[in-house]
This record gives structure tokens, sequence and C-alpha cells, in this order.
């Protein structure tokens, strides 16, 4: 494996090199969910997890969620336009469709592409969010090849409370939320969070002039969300609920010089009902019954036939059941998924496919020792598929940790990848994964270290090929491929009195193995810097993004050159209550591409006022 070293690559390392000499207060501890579907501390935890929280996401101001998340290490985005516009997110180099995303444990996404809609989740709806890197299918199934995103919505206990926000920017950006949380307390107590928001934007052509789409004109977007949660507490340690979100997104696109206004309409909802129960001091159980939808309309004409419709709707049972053995925790889940899919123009993917599951894990710690094993069964259409992963991590000293793990993950075919006519194939059998990683966390002068070498080998991966086997002409989905993700993540923090610094670098060779070319639209080198400072009443921020080249294209013909974004914000606390925010992206107006003949932002700005707390 090779990994050149570029000029942002030495900036990385000089980053590193004065975090490295600084001293940081102590980091206050961290619950994360998602890496083992339980509460954890973030110091048991094994796997390379990161967590956004909800200043991260309120210094983000009206960006999107993939513009949230790119800033992270391990993490690229590609997109055909503006923030309306359809946008795939790679993990460690793996498809938008080998990640798992979760919105308050529900998976979303679409049977027919097997990818999260990006672009219709809203980001003022978020709390926070974990990311866990690695191959998670012994625990969340198909399709958690990369990783696994869950995202957590609003909720909130104590006194009730209101916010809101409101603010404008570039582009004829506009942007409006509001909230209010709270509870009732008491011995049958309620907690209840409600939120709901609205942003728009005249945004800005979403294709270059050369591209056979091209159109002049501005394509903008409007998204409209609600989104909120009730729980009731029955009795000591039992408590029943239901939460849910709803987002419509109608985004313009360009489709040629037609003076018809092409557009998609893109409608993301879930819905849950769920139960938790302590039945005994060391036996918890949770129940969930959910529901996703992910629903897109197409519009490019006034003909009867330039209206589609295609949705997807996800149905999930879930009981999972803890046990607290002498301080280790064994888990037993058994679940069930039934996916369906409605096409208005394509009969052929209106199928439904059910997946019945169970799975179990332990976890223990014992000293400086700590073990995660785990185990799944996945029985659909395609068969019986049965994961699993173990994980070892060993502390040295309080500021020295090492960790090991090894994981099989599978993706499930996609509906167009076995039913779409002419391309799909119903033989098409489910992707493989078989992933290795070492790391390694180290405290040192008041500075948070840490390494990441992992090596992700896929097999039977499903491309495209022409001629298709077995059919003269055309192409079409086929388990071909073999691919390589491997790659070094490095991070460092620290915090300097009111400062606080932050920087990542991810060294990667995602490619083809069959046909010896790098993976599309996924760079060999990305990196990222930030530094915080707090003053008072004002907090003031940079952000520094680069990216190497990457290539459009399977066969590395089309070449998207590597650039660095620059990013500038501040709040200023004006009251307890009241705080004013300004954020400008890009702000040395670079110009680069995510997507070959599709535009980007260029310089941009955003300003907004809040009230209360969010």
């Amino acid at each position: 494996m090779s990994f050149p070293v570029s000029r942002q690559a030495a900036a990385l390392s000089l980053a590193f090199a004065a975090a490295a000499s600084a001293h940081a207060d102590p980091i206050p501890d961290t619950v994360i969910v998602t890496a083992n579907r339980t509460p954890q501390r973030a110091e048991d935890v094994i796997p390379d997890t990161v967590v956004i929280s909800s200043d991260d996401i309120a210094r983000a101001g009206a960006g999107s969620v993939a513009d949230v998340l790119r800033r992270q290490r391990g993490i690229e985005i590609s997109r055909n336009g503006g923030a309306g516009t359809n946008t795939t997110v790679f993990l460690r180099g793996a498809n938008s469709n080998q990640v798992v995303v979760l919105v308050d444990g529900v998976r979303i996404g679409s049977a027919t592409t097997g990818a999260a809609s990006w672009n219709a989740i809203p980001l003022s709806a978020i709390d926070h969010i974990e990311i866990v890197y690695g191959p998670l299918s012994s625990l969340y199934g198909a399709d958690a090849i990369g990783g696994v995103v869950q995202i957590f919505t609003k909720k909130s206990e104590g006194a009730p409370m209101f916010s809101a926000s409101a603010g404008g920017g570039t582009y004829g950006t506009n942007q409006y939320d509001a909230s209010v949380h709270g509870s009732t307390g008491g011995a049958h107590g309620v907690t209840y969070a409600l939120s709901g928001a609205h942003e728009e934007s005249d945004g800005f052509s979403s294709t270059r002039p050369g591209s056979s789409s091209y159109n002049a004109d501005d394509d903008g977007y409007a998204r409209n969300s609600v989104n909120g949660r009730v729980a009731l507490r029955l009795a000591e340690g039992h408590e029943i609920g239901a939460q849910f979100m709803q987002s419509r997104l109608a985004a313009q696109y360009d489709s040629g010089k037609s003076a018809f206004d092409t557009h998609n309409i893109q409608e993301l909802d879930s819905y849950s009902v769920f139960l938790n129960d302590r039945f005994l001091p060391n036996w918890r159980s949770s129940v969930q019954v959910a529901r996703s939808e992910d629903k897109l309309g197409s519009f490019t004409s006034t003909a009867p036939s330039g209206a589609t419709q295609l949705n997807t709707r996800q149905d999930e049972f879930t009981w999972q059941n803890t046990f607290d053995i002498a301080g280790d925790t064994l888990q037993v889940l058994a679940g069930h998924r039934k996916e369906k899919v409605l096409s208005s123009a394509i009969e052929d993917i209106n199928r439904t496919r059910i997946t019945n599951s169970v799975a179990a894990s332990y976890d223990l710690r014992r000293g400086s020792h700590l073990l995660d094993v785990s185990a799944r069964n996945d029985h659909s259409e395609y068969g019986g598929k049965t994961t699993g992963a173990v994980g070892y991590g060993y502390e040295f000293t309080q500021d020295l940790r090492t960790t090991a793990s090894y994981g099989t993950s599978f993706r499930a075919p996609t509906f167009n990848e076995l039913y779409y006519p002419g391309y799909g194939l119903t033989s098409n059998k489910p992707e493989r994964g078989r992933n290795a990683e070492v790391g390694v966390q180290y405290r040192v002068a008041g500075v948070d270290l840490q390494a990441n070498y992992y090596r992700n080998r896929l097999t039977g991966m499903i491309v495209s090929v022409t001629p298709c086997p077995g059919r003269p002409n055309g192409s079409c989905a086929y388990n071909v491929d073999h691919a390589l993700l491997e790659g070094l993540t490095l991070a460092a923090d620290t915090r300097i009195g009111n400062l606080d610094l932050r920087a990542s670098a991810d060294l990667q060779d995602p490619r083809d193995e069959t046909t010896g070319k790098q993976l599309a639209r996924r760079a060999r080198r990305h990196a990222s810097v930030a530094a915080d400072y707090a003053a008072g009443a004002v907090e003031a921020g940079v952000e520094l993004q680069a990216s190497g080249h990457r290539f459009d294209d399977a066969a590395n013909a089309n070449r998207l050159g590597g650039y660095g974004l620059l990013n500038l914000y501040t709040t200023w606390h004006m009251t307890r209550d009241w705080s004013l925010l300004v954020r400008v992206d890009n702000a040395a107006d670079k110009h680069y591409d995510l997507a070959r003949n599709y535009r980007t932002s260029g310089r941009s700005w955003f300003a907004g006022i809040q009230y209360g707390s969010h």
C-alpha cells in the first residue's frame, strides 16, 4: 500500500506536532449507544467512533447533514449540485449503500438504490450524531460494511422550554425553526419534544456548461420538517413511548434546456413505538415497532409520462434483551424487517422482501482487558447469512490503549440489482466483507492522539458489466468484482486554555482489485483541521478541509482535481437566551468539483439569531 505525501498531509503533520506540545483540560465522559446497541462509556468502546455534538450542529448554520459529516474523519461526499440535490456519503471508502443509516434506531433508505436520502434529512431536527466505523453486520445486519451512522433527534427532560431560530444568507437562503420540550415529572411523568422547521434557497445552476443536462437557471429547494417524541413512565423501570420524523423536500435540478421546471419531491418519514422495561435488576427489555418511508416523485414534463413515483416502505420489529452478568453484558436480539417497493413506472421492481434475524453479543471488562464478541444470522430471499465480530482492547496505562478487531459483513442486493428490466439479475447474491483492524489511543501532554489501520476486503461486488453474461446485448448488475478498502486514519485534539484544536487525516487506498482502478469519487487522502476559541460571550472558529484528486468514473478516465476549503464562523451569546451566529463557507471562493459537470457552492454566508437552548 502506498500513500504519497502531499503539502496537505505535511500541514496536518505540523498540526499534530503543535497539538502534541499543548496542555488540555480533562475531557468529560461521553456515552455512546450505536457501537454496541446499548449505552457505553466512550472509554469502553472498541470500534473507532465519532460523536457530532449539538454544538457542532448549531455551528453549521444552514448547512446540510452531509456537510456536517464531511468534516469528520473517514467521510467523503459526492453531490450533484447544491444542498437539495442527490447526495452520496462514503464511509472509509465504502459505497453509500454499504452504510446503515438510523434515525432514533429506525433504519431509513431506499430499497431500490440501497442508500439513504441524505438531502432530505433536516439538520434542524438533529440533537447529535454517532458514527461507528467498520463492519457492524453482526449487530445491524445487511449493508453495515463501512459502518453505521445514527442520527438522534431532539428530546429533553426537565422544565418546559421553548427555542427558536431564524436566519438567511447567500443564494436567497432562509431558515426558520422552533421547538418545545420538557417533562411533567411525577411517578407517571411524561417527557415530550416537538420541533418544526422550514428551509428554502434559490440555489444555483446544478450543472456546468458543457453538460448534456445544462440549463442556466437556478436550481433551488424548499424543505419542511416536523419531528417529535413522547414517553410515559408507567412505573419504576417501565416506559412506553412513540417518536416520529417527517420531512418533505422539493428540489429543482437540470435536465437540458427544456422550459419545464424539472424537479423532485422527496418525502422521508420514520415512526416508531417503543416499550422499555427493567423486569429484574439485571434484565432490561426493549421492544420497538417501526416504519420508515422513502418517497420520490420525479417531474420532468407536462406529459402523463413526465410524472413518476417511486416509494420504499420498511416495517421493522425488534426485541432486544440486555442482561448484566457480574459486570459483563449479554445481549440477545430478534428482528423482523419487511421491505416493499411500489413504482408507478416500473412494475418489475414492485416487490416485497422479508428478513428475519437473531443476534447475540457479549461484552466484558476485566481490569485492563476489554472484549466484545457478537454473531448474527439474517435469513431472507438470498438465503441465510451469518456474520460475526470480535474486538479486543488493552489499556497499558490510563493514557495508552490499543485495540484489535476482526469482523465479517454483507450487503444485500438492491431491488434494482435484482429486478430492474434489462439490468437486474435475480441470481445476484449478497456482497461479502472481511475487515481486520488495529488501533491505538494515546494521551500525552494533554493531547489525545488516535490512529486506526483497517483492511476491509470485499468479494462478490455487484457492478455493471458489459456484455452481460447470458445476454447478447447491454449491461447488467453482476457479482464479479473484488475490492479492497484499506487505510490509515489519524486524529488529534487538545485544549489550550480557551482554544480547542482538532485535526484528522485519512490516508487510504479504496480500489477495485479486479480492474486495479481507484473507486470512483474517492480520494486517496483527505484531511481537516479546526480551531475554536472562546472569549467571554463570543466564540469563533475556523475549519480547513482538504482532499486529494479523485476520479469520476470506474475506468479512472475523468479526473477530479483536489481542493482545499476554508470555513469561518462566530457566535455571540448576547444574553443567556439570545445568540447570534455568522458563518462563511468556502471563504476563499474555491472552485472545485464533487462530481463531473456539476457545480458546487462558491463563497457563501449565513447569519441567524437563536432564542433558547438548541
